[in-house]
């Protein structure tokens, strides 16, 4: 591997939007680690792209799993190089019953705690152990995949355990571009649309590809582009 190259780091890389981002992201030429809970299907995922001629690394994550991380990383870093991208994209979405319609008064202590768990804190750890890293090497670029349905702006009822869940999430977006500021390491997120992926469902009006666009494109950026943002179509939208 040349040492010029990029090393970028997707969770949740086996299907949907992450497997899309992580073909995009080596199709541009960094070096990829594509990364799943499940060492089959991330190994499957990497090897299916590699297919395709892309440079495609798998390696083991379960952002769930928050105490692993650190180590999860530490190898990562010393099986393919220091991180330059991170796209956290791993989520969930298990409001119930009911998915996108659940209520308040449905949402569990249970369901809040496990969407927290994979939506705020394991990127939250991964961002502690890989920004740190990118501040001292005077580059990075980390995107936080959010949601519309984060938007203070324009709350509204349905799924609150994932509203909540990203809302936290564009707040640590906020949190980690203002430490990392002037450094080269933009820090943003962004939201996909409604995608027709897994979580999304079939009546979704965006495609797999449109929904990879603008975390490509942040995952991508020169050192004039934006940093503490919230995007959408490339354009940024409000918090």
């Amino acid at each position: 591997m040349s040492s010029e190259k990029r090393i970028a780091l997707v969770t949740g890389a086996n299907r949907g939007i992450g497997l899309e981002v992580a073909r995009r992201l080596a199709a541009a030429g960094l070096v990829t680690v594509a990364t799943a809970r499940d060492a089959e299907k991330a190994e499957a995922t990497a090897e299916k792209l590699r297919r395709e001629g892309l440079d495609v690394r798998a390696a083991v994550l379960d952002v769930a799993n928050t105490p692993s991380i650190p180590a999860h990383v530490a190898a990562i870093i010393t099986a393919h190089g220091p991180i330059d991208v991170l796209v956290n994209n791993a989520a969930i979405l298990i409001d119930g019953p009911g998915g996108f319609a659940a209520r308040l008064n449905d949402m569990t202590d249970e369901t809040l705690s496990k969407t927290l768990l994979t939506n705020l804190l394991g990127p939250a750890a991964l961002v502690r152990a890989i920004l740190p890293i990118m501040v001292a090497r005077g580059y990075g670029r980390i995107v936080n995949v959010s949601s519309r349905a984060a938007q203070l702006s324009e709350m509204g009822a349905g799924f609150p355990a994932y509203r909540m869940s990203k809302t936290a999430l564009n707040a640590l977006t906020r949190v980690a571009a203002a430490e990392a500021n002037g450094r080269n390491v933009k820090v943003n997120a962004c939201s996909p649309g409604w995608v027709r992926t897994d979580m999304g469902g079939p009546d979704a009006t965006r495609s797999i590809e449109q929904g990879a666009d603008t975390i490509v494109w942040l995952a991508l950026l020169d050192s004039t582009g934006p940093s503490g943002g919230f995007f959408e179509d490339r354009k940024p939208i409000a918090w």
